[in-house]
């Protein structure tokens, strides 16, 4: 069972993370003193943390920043900041992922089950009709070729492969993408569709994705 550890000064919020943690099937433990964050953190041996950015004394990024220079830990970002330069700074300090609030239970969870599959290593390379998925590396090879997809193909392709046969509404690839349905682009979505259905036919995958219309897509 994995260990989140929550970095979220408001009770509420934190408490309620936690029990979606656990009704999730993992262990979650949360910083209720401030004033010795990164050491209480560390010696709690997560292996993923959710951290807010507007927390007391150290705000997350540079707490975020420290905990970097002394461990590997997976650290995503919890935050209800929606500016890129946030997003931007956070990953620079070495963040795996940037969520914003409010966000969306189910994706959550999938970006948290995507962050601690990286950080397995070797566990994160799957198989997709005789293809390796690997995770880490954002690409996909039948052992001869390897095509490297985007952020947001893999993305896709993650939500729809965890579903796979499946029915995935444009509104769950959407909000998987980018949060918060103030910034989404329906034309992007297609784009990205589009280009992954290229590239998994470039390696034999012919119709792997198949249209739904008024509902969504289905990986075969």
């Amino acid at each position: 069972m994995s260990k989140i550890y929550i970095v979220e000064d408001d009770k509420s919020i934190r408490e309620e993370l936690a029990e979606l943690l656990r009704n999730s099937g993992y262990e979650a433990e949360y910083l209720t003193d401030f004033s010795n964050s990164k050491a209480d953190i560390l010696s709690a041996h997560p292996d993923l943390i959710l951290m807010d950015i507007n927390i007391p004394n150290l705000n997350g990024e540079q707490l975020l920043k420290e905990i970097r220079n002394e461990s590997d830990i997976p650290i995503i970002m919890v935050t209800s900041r929606t500016s890129e330069t946030d997003e931007v700074l956070s990953m620079s300090y070495g963040a795996d992922d940037y969520i914003t609030k409010p966000y969306n239970p189910t994706i959550l969870l999938l970006r948290i089950s995507a962050v601690l599959k990286r950080s397995a290593g070797s566990s994160s390379v799957q198989t997709y009709n005789g293809l390796q998925v690997n995770d880490a590396k954002g690409s996909l090879t039948d052992g001869n070729h390897e095509l490297i997809l985007t952020k947001n193909e893999m993305i896709i392709f993650r939500l729809m492969l965890d579903r796979q046969g499946s029915i995935v509404t444009r509104d769950d690839l959407m909000t998987a993408l980018w949060d918060n349905d103030e910034f989404v682009n329906d034309n992007a979505l297609t784009v990205n569709i589009s280009r992954l259905r290229s590239k998994l036919a470039e390696l034999g995958c012919e119709d792997a994705i198949e249209t739904r219309k008024k509902q969504g897509y289905v990986l075969k």
